[in-house]
This record gives structure tokens, C-alpha cells and sequence, in this order.
């Protein structure tokens, strides 16, 4: 089977995108952080939250410049390319240095990336690839910007707690997309939680209920790998099922107020609503997790994705003398999505100490793979099941011309 050509040229999206717009997110009192040495930026993972994670360092920082781009569809780079550059705001405009020679796409777009000699990269790709993807930028020896999760499943993390652990040993900075982390409301809050503001915390509840983010029907001609990484938050192997994705970050900040990680959970969820159609994938839409951590706090967390469903996104724990929110005792000044960046800067360049968020992001998506696995199974998951687990969901050989049905839905017991 011939692999599909891309099918819109660099000139053909510039006339046919001119009325498109690009939806950003912008600081909006964040702090520019400066320094005389221009340090150069590469983004793998061309999409929205790529390029708005792109705009977001550009934002908040001086020095910088955005040089290369690659993604596994030419389209995307080709996309990326033109709306960074019709973004007016000279924050980002006059900091965009994009050349052609530096726009990589394919399989192995990363890799061509990591050959040139950008300082930092911001990865935000599917979750599939995002092991293989650190491994290589840490041996490369950049700095970087990881979006969240980091893998889908447990040999995946392990791939990241290691790759990890050899940042550090270079010396390198490693930020992730865990936004609350750099929140102003989250961290003021945390901290009051942890000083023992509504005495001992006894348990938690982490709500991410809303409606599906997307799902796309299958193009005409396309192939079987191309339609599941365009779709790939349809998919198991390709989003690790939309716990993972997604409700990571409320999980992660139950993780943070308790300053722990689960010894087990037990969960229950499903697919409610979801016909049985290719675009739909093989995810669940709903799950509910009771994790229980070894000081004897729990954790209730619920998530869903269902049609015209309310959006209910929190994070809530009650204590001995009295219950709170995860933000209320704070108050945001700033742009979280700016301030990661800024901290990722002021890191690099020795203005505060080195971060490395490799090791707690790994661990908040083991957190979820857990509960995930525990609801796909009936059975109760620990800690050490589910970090040794040796299975391995992602393909081991990806090419465009081989096939790669959608898998059955998982159904509790049958494993």
C-alpha cells in the first residue's frame, strides 16, 4: 500500500488558511525572564498544544527563539509554521525564526530535530511515542518541556523514570505539563494544606467529567497508522484511555497536597454512551477509582467523557477540622502555562535551583495507569503491580503500510 502523500503543498495552506485563526494562551502578567545568551528552541509535536506551549515560552521569556518544528504529518508542520508567524504579538512574532530546512516530518522528524542544534525542545506529542521521544532528547543532551502523560503504559515509565534519572546526570532541566504545579492558588494552597491548615488530611476527590475532546472519521485513502495517530485520542495504545490523559492532573494534585503516591486502588468504569464506531476507538468513558495510600488517606476520583455532559473539573480534601479545595486559599497573579516555561528558563540559566518534574510526572501517570488497569481488570492494583507490569501496549514496529485494527473494548474480568 502506497503511503499517503500529503496532499496541500507550503503555499496552497498559506491562501487556503488566510481566514483560519490560532487560539493561544497568552501571559497575561507573567514576567519576561532575561539574559544575554539566545537560546534556541525546538518543538516535536506540532498541534495545538505544541504550538500553544511554544507561544506560551515565547511569552514569557527573552533570549529565546523558536527555530525548528517536526511532527509525524507534513500538514501539521506546514500549519504550525504559518499561524506561528501570523501571530501579531511582538513577544512571540519577533522572536519566530522558523526556516524551512528546519521543518521535519515523518516518523523519524524527531530525530532529524535532535540532529540541529536547538538548546531546548517542548515535546508535546501524543502519549505513545513520549518514552522513545525523552530517551532520545535527554542523549541528545537538550534541555526540555514535556506535556503530560508520559506513557500508556508501565514499561513506558519505567523508559521515563530512567531517562529521568539521566538528566539529571547531565545537568539537564526538565519541566512538564502539570500546570497546577506552577499555579499561583494551587501552590499557595498546597502549602497551607501541608502546614496543616484543616488539620490531618483524611481524603481526597479528584473530578475530570466532561465531554469527549474529539474524534474524527477515517479520510478517504488514508491509511491505517496515519488515521489512528490523527485520532489518536481514540485509542488506547496511542492516550493510555482518557484517565490517563487527561484526568492526570487532578490525580497528580491529590498525589502533591498528601505528599505520597497510592499502595493500591480498586475502580469500576465503562463505555456508556460511545456506539460502536471506528472513530470511538477502543477507550472506556467513564471511570471511578478508590485509591488508598499508606498513611490511610484515600482517594476518590471519577472521570468521564460523555456526550453534552457538564464540565466538573476539581480537586477537594477533607480533614479533621475542616474540608477545602486544592486553590481556594491562594490566589492566581499570573499564567500557569507562561510560569512553567519561565521556570524552565530561569532554570537553564541558573536563576533558581535546577528543576527535574521527570520522576513526580512519571509517577502521577503511573497513578492513573493504575486505576485504569484495575478498572479494565476487576482486580485490585498495587503499586508494585502496576510500576513491574511487563505489558506493553504500543507497537513495536510502526510503518504507514501495515495494519493496525482497533482493539476490543476492554471488558472487567476478562483478563
Amino acid at each position: 500500500m502506497e503511503k499517503k502523500q500529503s496532499s496541500l503543498s507550503r503555499r496552497d495552506f498559506a491562501k487556503t488558511s488566510a481566514a483560519a485563526g490560532f487560539a493561544i494562551l497568552a501571559s497575561r502578567s507573567g514576567r519576561a525572564q532575561e539574559s544575554a545568551e539566545t537560546l534556541k528552541i525546538g518543538l516535536i509535536g506540532a498541534g495545538g498544544r505544541g504550538c500553544g506551549a511554544a507561544v506560551n515560552c515565547l511569552t514569557g521569556n527573552e533570549n529565546v527563539k523558536l527555530v525548528a518544528l517536526a511532527d509525524v504529518f507534513e500538514e501539521s508542520v506546514i500549519k504550525a509554521k504559518v499561524n506561528l508567524e501570523r501571530n501579531n504579538d511582538p513577544r512571540v512574532k519577533d522572536k519566530l525564526a522558523i526556516e524551512d530546512e528546519l521543518c521535519f516530518s515523518g516518523l523519524d522528524a524527531y530525530q532529524k530535530l535532535l540532529e540541529t542544534d536547538v538548546d531546548i525542545v517542548i515535546h508535546a506529542t501524543p502519549p505513545y511515542c513520549r518514552p522513545m521521544h525523552l530517551e532520545a532528547i535527554v542523549e541528545a543532551g537538550k534541555h526540555l518541556f514535556s506535556e503530560k502523560p508520559f506513557a500508556v503504559d508501565s514499561p513506558g515509565i519505567r523508559r521515563c523514570l530512567a531517562a529521568a534519572k539521566v538528566a539529571d546526570e547531565k545537568g539537564l532541566t526538565f519541566v512538564t505539563g502539570l500546570q497546577r504545579r506552577y499555579q499561583d492558588k494551587y501552590i499557595e494552597t498546597v502549602k497551607k494544606l501541608q502546614d496543616g491548615a484543616i488539620g490531618k488530611i483524611l481524603y481526597g476527590r479528584a473530578y475530570w467529567n466532561g465531554s469527549l475532546p474529539f474524534s474524527h472519521d477515517r479520510e478517504a485513502g488514508e491509511s491505517d497508522l496515519a488515521y489512528r495517530l490523527r485520532n489518536w485520542y481514540n485509542q488506547i495504545w496511542t492516550c493510555g484511555d482518557s484517565i490517563v490523559e487527561q484526568h492526570v492532573h487532578n490525580i497528580d494534585v491529590i498525589n502533591w497536597v498528601l505528599d505520597e503516591y497510592p499502595t493500591k486502588v480498586v475502580a469500576n468504569g465503562g463505555r456508556a454512551w460511545k456506539p460502536a464506531e471506528e472513530k470511538y476507538g477502543d477507550i472506556w468513558d467513564n471511570f471511578a477509582c478508590d485509591y488508598e495510600y499508606a498513611s490511610g488517606a484515600r482517594m476518590l476520583s471519577m472521570s468521564r467523557h460523555w456526550n453534552n455532559s457538564k464540565s466538573d473539573v476539581w480537586e477537594r480534601v477533607v480533614g479533621t477540622e475542616k474540608e477545602s479545595t486544592c486553590g481556594e486559599m491562594g490566589r492566581d497573579r499570573s499564567d500557569p502555562y507562561v510560569n512553567e516555561h519561565i521556570a524552565m528558563l530561569e532554570s537553564i540559566r541558573g536563576d533558581r535551583e535546577r528543576i527535574n518534574d521527570g520522576e513526580r510526572t512519571a509517577y502521577a501517570t503511573l497513578t492513573a495507569i493504575m486505576g485504569r488497569e484495575a478498572a479494565y481488570t476487576g482486580q485490585e492494583v498495587t503499586w508494585e503491580q502496576a510500576l513491574n507490569c511487563e505489558k506493553s501496549l504500543v507497537p513495536a514496529d510502526l510503518d504507514f503500510e501495515k495494519e493496525y485494527p482497533v482493539g476490543s473494548i476492554p471488558v472487567p474480568g476478562s483478563e
